[in-house]
Order: structure tokens, then C-alpha cells, then sequence
């Protein structure tokens, strides 16, 4: 699946050191603070994202940065996608989609079966849910370390 963005996008992986991407990231965890209670916010900050096991994103375009996105592996055939974000600026030019699309083929790469994630439930993830499906993402249970979540949405897609 292609998306429609004109322009040229690099995506790269990125060692989180830079003032954009801590910059983007603040924005999405503030973003999360304000639509979902405490005990439902799963975001990972600077260091969380710097863990094993986690590689992180980001899209650039002459120097500015577009967005991010991070696969994270549960285990040999499962991974799960985490921190996807596009820069307030650069919404709805097919930066996610083209982030989603570089991580789904990362994860075909790695021999993944399938790959999953938690999105808010509430109406402001709705642009979340409906890329997500147009992936060919499904609703699912929660899924490793998750619980039921009235707040929370689990979707995966089978590789």
C-alpha cells in the first residue's frame, strides 16, 4: 500500500538524541495527558524508548522533521508498534501511513507472524483507528503485558 504524499520523506533510524525528536515526543506524551486518565497512558518517553529490544523512526524532509513511529519486539514473532506520531504540521500528507508501511516491512523482515498495539478508544484516536484499519489492523484482546481497558484499543495484523 502506497500513500499519497508528494514529497520526499527519509526515514531513518534515529538514536534519540536530537532537541526535535525529544521536542515530538513531549508533544505526544502531553497529547496523551490530555485525553487519557493516568492508569490508561502506555506511551514511552526518551528512555523508555531507548530500551533492547526497541527500534525507533523518524521521517525527515529537508531537514525538518515529519513524524516517528517504533517497533518494539514482544518476542521472536510478535512485535508491537509504539509511539507513532506526525508532527502537527504534517498531518494528513501520508506521513504515519508511509511510517506504518516502512515498520510493517521491517516486521515482514524480521519474520514477524504478527504485529500489534494499543491506541486510545476515545474519539480523538478515530484518525488512529482508521489508518490502523486501513493497514488491515483488526480489533484484538490485550495482548502481553495489557489488561481490559475501556480507555484502550488493541488491534494486530497477521504477517
Amino acid at each position: 500500500m502506497r500513500s499519497g504524499a508528494e514529497f520526499f520523506m527519509e526515514i531513518k533510524i534515529d538514536d534519540l538524541s536530537g532537541p526535535e525528536i525529544a521536542e515530538l515526543l513531549r508533544e505526544h506524551l502531553e497529547n496523551m495527558a490530555e485525553n487519557s486518565p493516568p492508569e490508561s497512558r502506555h506511551a514511552l518517553n526518551l528512555e523508555q524508548l531507548r530500551q533492547p529490544g526497541i527500534t525507533f523512526w523518524s521521517a525527515w524532509s529537508d531537514g525538518e522533521l515529519l513524524g516517528c513511529g517504533a517497533l518494539k519486539e514482544l518476542d521472536a514473532q510478535h512485535g508491537e508498534i509504539k509511539s507513532m506520531r506526525t508532527a502537527a504540521p504534517h498531518r494528513r500528507k501520508g506521513v504515519a501511513a508511509r511510517l506504518l508501511e516502512h515498520i510493517l516491512e521491517e516486521a515482514k523482515r524480521r519474520n514477524y507472524k504478527s504485529v500489534s498495539l494499543e491506541t486510545g478508544s476515545m474519539d480523538a484516536f478515530a484518525p488512529a483507528h482508521n489508518l490502523y484499519a486501513r493497514f488491515g489492523f483488526k480489533e484484538c484482546p490485550p495482548f502481553a503485558d495489557y489488561v481490559e481497558d475501556p480507555n484502550s484499543l488493541f488491534m494486530r495484523k497477521e504477517l
